[in-house]
């Protein structure tokens, strides 16, 4: 029986994951290298050259103007007092599963507080979701509406319920139909400015739309890209069709993962939980490489204290 290359990959084990990130000193080492790969480059005048190396604090000093610098400031890790073996094992852990890891799980791994663990987790998550965002889907695109939350007793059922959350799923394919890239926006409500605005920040100009009838989705065209509309009629039925069979398959394997990994996702930081799954959704080719990837994002992203971290994040 032939084995799935993609679900059977070796991806990267705990052993491995000791042997390269196992002590704080791998750890500053990786992360140097993923923020000066071709050598030391000083935040402040912009030169480069071995930087002098304090012996009591670990900091960077440039020889040009002796700017000191350490290797968090500046990115996502910035004032942490956590050490950077701590961040490691919650990278590691938030790429190597296939579902997601909910922040009373990630305490426990990681032997903090419960707030320490939601911070760290919630800081990576910001970083999955600036690193996809700045990537626009390509080829054919296959584009729907979802809803995450269920309906309260009492209220208004359907599209109308007010603890129903609606986002956009768009799936782009390659010229056999095989997936390839997803992405999950949160929108304001499933209006044609909303669809408009989604399309040019996530789609490639040169991109073909799929999409069903929904009146909303005019704002495809509007928005200047190719569009073409299938009338699906709705149910159960439409889910069948084979221009919407892989996206439909996609959307049920998010929101298991998110009812299976999370008792409750907050509505203003549901942004962040979509992007989780789409950034390992993305890189799914290549498990042993996440880790590495999502570092060299992570001190690329700037700082984001607590204050800014709890607050609603943008669709």
């Amino acid at each position: 029986m032939a084995q799935n290359p993609i679900q059977f990959q070796k991806g990267l084990s705990l052993q491995e994951f000791m042997t390269h990130y196992g002590r704080e000193a791998l750890c500053v080492e990786a992360l140097e290298q993923w923020r000066w790969p071709q050598g030391f480059v000083c935040p402040s005048c912009g030169h480069g050259g071995v930087p002098v190396r304090l012996r009591t604090r670990a900091l960077l000093q440039c020889r040009h103007c002796h700017h000191q610098t350490s290797v968090t400031a500046g990115t996502i890790f910035e004032a942490t007092k956590l050490p950077l073996t701590t961040w490691f094992l919650a990278m590691f852990l938030l790429t190597q599963q296939k579902n997601g890891i909910s922040a009373l799980e990630l305490k426990r791994h990681l032997g903090v507080s419960y707030l320490t663990a939601w911070r760290v987790k919630h800081k990576l998550l910001q970083v999955m979701k600036e690193r996809d965002d700045q990537t626009r889907l390509k080829g054919v695109i296959e584009v729907d509406d979802a809803y995450w939350g269920g309906e309260r007793h009492g209220a208004k059922p359907g599209r109308g319920s007010p603890n129903k959350v609606a986002f956009i799923a768009a799936l782009s394919c390659n010229a056999e139909g095989h997936p390839i890239g997803l992405c999950l926006g949160k929108v304001a409500g499933l209006r044609t400015r909303e669809v408009e605005r989604f399309a040019k920040r996530h789609f490639d100009p040169n991109a073909i739309v799929l999409t069903d009838g929904l009146a909303c989705f005019r704002g495809v065209a509007s928005a200047g890209f190719e569009h073409q509309p299938v009338v699906t009629g709705g149910g159960y039925r439409s889910m069948a069709l084979p221009e919407f069979q892989w996206l439909n398959t996609v959307l049920g394997n998010v929101k298991n993962s998110l009812h299976g990994s999370y008792h409750q996702v907050n509505s203003k930081h549901l942004p962040r939980f979509l992007a989780e799954f789409c950034y390992r959704f993305n890189r799914r080719f290549d498990l042993a490489s996440m880790l590495p990837r999502l570092g060299w994002a992570a001190v690329r992203t700037p700082p984001m204290p607590h204050r800014l971290l709890k607050m609603a994040e943008a669709c």
